[in-house]
This record gives C-alpha cells, structure tokens and sequence, in this order.
C-alpha cells in the first residue's frame, strides 16, 4: 500500500502543465475502484468520475480542483444514496448535500462514491455493516477498523486521494492507525454536522482522511469553518486559526499501564524517545481517564437513542401500515436494525429512563466535565500530548466479537473525543505482521494548525 506519489499538489501541478493528464489519473481512479473493491469491498456506492469542465488552464486551481473524494455512507450527498450501512435506510436518498459536501464541490473536488461503515456509525471494525465487511488493504484476513473503515481502506489501497469519515469516540483516528493513513479528528464544532446522520450528537465530528498529513489538512481547511445551518458549529473559520511553533509535549502516565500490544507499546517508547531530542518531554496526568470509557458509552448510547427513535416510525421510507402503528414499528426495527445497534439503542434507554438517569446520565457528564478541565490544565504546561492511537494492530475478523472487548479498541481515542478537542493519528511503522500501527498527537481546541506543523514535521522526519 501507499505505493502511488500522487498528492494533491502533483496531481495539480501535472495538471497545470498538461491539462489531459487529469482524465487519465481519474480514469485510472474509477478502474482501481472497480478492481479492488471486489475483494476491499471499501465502497457501498460507485460514482463514476467525470472531468470537472474549465474553459481555460488558470494559473492558480481551486484547492481540491479534480480530486477524488470518497464520503462516509453517513453523510448527505445529493442523488446518492445514504444508507449509514443499515438496511433500515436502504432505499434513502438525501434532498440535498451536507454542508461539507457543498465546500467540497465549491472546491472543486469530486465524489468518488460512498463508503462502507459500521452501521449507524456503532463499531470499531467495519464488521457491523448490515451488507458486508470491509477489508483491511494489508491483510485481507484483517478488519480495517471502525466505524469509517470503509474510508481509510478506500484511501489505503488508493481507491481514493482523500475521504470524509465521522469520528464519535475514534472512528476516523482507530481505523487510519490500522489502515496505514493519516486520519483527523477536528475541534467539536469547526466542521459543520449539517448533513450527518447522526450518532451522538455532542461528540459526533465530520474529518479529512487522507495518505499524507498536507492532503488532510487541505481537505480540513476547505470543510471547517462557521455554518448557520449547525447549531453547534463555532463561530471561527479556518484563516482565523492560529499556529503556534511547538515547543513542549506531554505524554500521559496512564498510557503506560494500559493492557497494549507488546509491538505498539515498543513503537510508542521509541517514537517519545526520538521526540526526546528535539522537544521537551513532560510527563502528565488525566486522573479521569480511567472513567472516560464508561462516561463514553452513556452519553453515546443515550444520544443514539434518542437519535434513532423515529426509525422505523416514518411512513415516506416504507409502506402503509397494515396493522398497528406500534406494531409495525417493532417489526421493522427487529428486522431492519444490526445486532450492535440494538444493543445500544437498549442501554441507552436503559440510562435516560426516569429510574436511572441521575444516577449514570448525569454522572457520565459530570465525567465528561472532569476529563475536559483535566486536559485544559496539561495544555497549561505543554503545546500537545502523544499517545498510542491504539492499544493494538488490526485484529482478525470474528476475534473481538465480545462487546467488552471491542469497546476497549477506542480506550485511547475516547478521553480526547469527551473533551472535544482536535487529534490526528499519523502513521509510524509495521508490526510483525505487516500491519500499520499509528501514534496520535492532540491538541488544545482550535489548535489544527499547530498540530499541522507538528504531525508534517513527524510525517518527514521520523523513519521506524
């Protein structure tokens, strides 16, 4: 994998000095798509790319003019459908785009097709798909990660320049560390939610995946920024950010005991002594983050309750009831919604009844709270954090089926995710196997062009 040296800037630049060079990189786009995805099955939709028309060769090209982008199967793209990977949406196609979609376009940027995920976004493995698993492009025996791994394989075997995921606890960075790319996660509320069908509202987050750390950051520069349409969207754009040279950087003690694949953990101790000769190395604490896990899995599984409760009740996707209402309703989500969904859409009914809701709801944010104040006081001392993406390699398919388990893959991921801030996983080696392993930086909210200077400087300059 990662073979191909096309980024955005070669294919703009062999544009620029050939113009019929385009339609031959997108025709060969459109057959590696139709060739690999028979055994990657990254794509639930196919979209045949078209040259985008130009009157003239213009001096300087739009910033995604001509570039392949593949969308996350739970993001609106007009007159494509959007199943979020579930039969219960099936026959749906959006009224229009997501905000993201439209930047995407305005850009210059082309739809290279949908991709497969884990469904409604509720997984670590692609494995929960209601059509079929995706692969992993190093090892087809391996999963590719979740819930977007249909979007970090895509760009993996090069199906794809760039994707779109969605990143709720970890789906963009967990499965970019087990595909071998470069997956971000930014501030809670720099990119617009318009349009993503969503899992948990407070935590959902649309990102950039791409191979290399620039072509990610240019995908995120042209999606981020205000949107009247997103009640949670910030009210900054992507020129008001600003960079800060890195100078101090944190890593946590809790990651050292952590139950870590002897491989990662030997890559990780390596990449902070390397980090060692050119930063200063702090050592920190986040006391709650051996609650951020929990604190997760209520606030998620409550809002995917509540977010899915009408499916199933809407009458323009399925046919007339024949019987009752309420009855109807039950046979079409017993037979229409996965395993994993129904499982928590049940715990987080569970956790929002009357009963219980003060007891784990309100205590879950309290947690949330804690762990947010915990990370503002580390970036008191330090300009980012490093840590492990990921306690391990991709795993087998049908090894971690054991929720509890599978639940544990995000463990890294998840305490960033709670206190909205931006994170990338870059990739840093091989294990024994073949498999990428990727290390994550974080930052302070807003802080995306910071961790820009910092990850292309790893991207350049750290060989394993």
């Amino acid at each position: 994998m990662l073979s191909s040296k096309i980024t955005i800037h070669s294919l703009h630049q062999s544009y620029l000095s050939n113009p019929d060079s385009l339609f031959t990189h997108l025709q060969a786009y459109t057959r590696r798509i139709r060739e690999k995805n028979e055994s990657i099955r990254a794509f639930l939709y196919i979209q045949e790319l078209k040259q985008p028309y130009f009157p003239s060769v213009p001096k300087m090209l739009p910033p995604l003019f001509g570039i392949p982008i593949a969308i996350k199967d739970n993001i609106w793209v007009e007159n494509m459908p959007c199943t979020s990977a579930s039969k219960m949406l099936e026959t749906f196609i959006p009224p229009e785009d997501a905000t993201v979609i439209k930047r995407i376009k305005q850009a210059g940027g082309l739809i290279s097709g949908k991709t497969n995920m884990d469904e409604f976004a509720m997984g670590s493995s692609t494995e929960n798909s209601a059509f079929f698993p995706t692969r992993n492009p190093y090892h087809l025996d391996y999963v590719p990660g979740g819930s977007s791994g249909g979007s970090t394989a895509a760009v993996a075997a090069d199906m794809s320049l760039c994707a779109l995921g969605s990143d709720t606890g970890g789906s963009i960075r967990q499965p970019a560390s087990f595909c071998g790319v470069v997956g971000i996660r930014p501030t809670y509320g720099l990119v617009s939610r318009h349009g993503l069908i969503g899992f948990s509202s407070s935590l959902d987050q649309i990102g950039p995946i791409a191979r290399t750390v620039e072509d990610a950051f240019q995908l995120l520069s042209v999606i981020a920024g205000y949107d009247e349409s997103d009640d949670t969207s910030l009210p900054v754009q992507w020129k008001d950010l600003t960079e800060k040279k890195p100078t101090t950087i944190a890593v946590l003690d809790e990651i050292e005991h952590l139950e870590m694949d002897k491989e990662v953990f030997d890559l990780y101790q390596k990449c902070k002594q390397w980090l060692a000769k050119h930063f200063r190395i702090i050592t920190c604490h986040i006391p709650s983050f051996q609650y951020a896990l929990s604190a997760y899995h209520i606030i998620a599984d409550s809002e995917a309750s509540s977010n899915l409760s009408r499916m199933g009740g809407d009458s323009a996707f399925y046919p007339p009831f024949e019987e009752s209402y309420e009855k109807t309703v039950i046979e079409l989500r017993t037979s229409k919604l996965g395993e994993e969904v129904k499982r928590r859409i049940l715990l987080g009914a569970f956790t929002l009844s009357s009963r219980f809701k003060e007891g784990y709801y309100q205590h879950a944010f309290y947690a949330k709270e804690h762990i947010k104040r915990e990370f503002e006081f580390v970036f008191q001392q330090a300009d980012a954090i490093f840590t492990p993406t990921t306690i391990t390699a991709a795993f087998p398919f049908g090894t971690r089926m054991d929720p509890r388990k599978m639940y544990y893959s995000d463990i890294c991921t998840i305490p960033s995710a709670l206190a909205g801030l931006p994170a990338l996983s870059i990739p840093v080696g091989l294990n024994e196997n073949g498999l990428p392993v990727g290390m994550q930086f974080i930052g302070n909210p807003l802080s995306e062009k910071t961790l820009y200077r910092l990850s292309q400087w790893m991207e350049t300059s750290w060989h394993a």
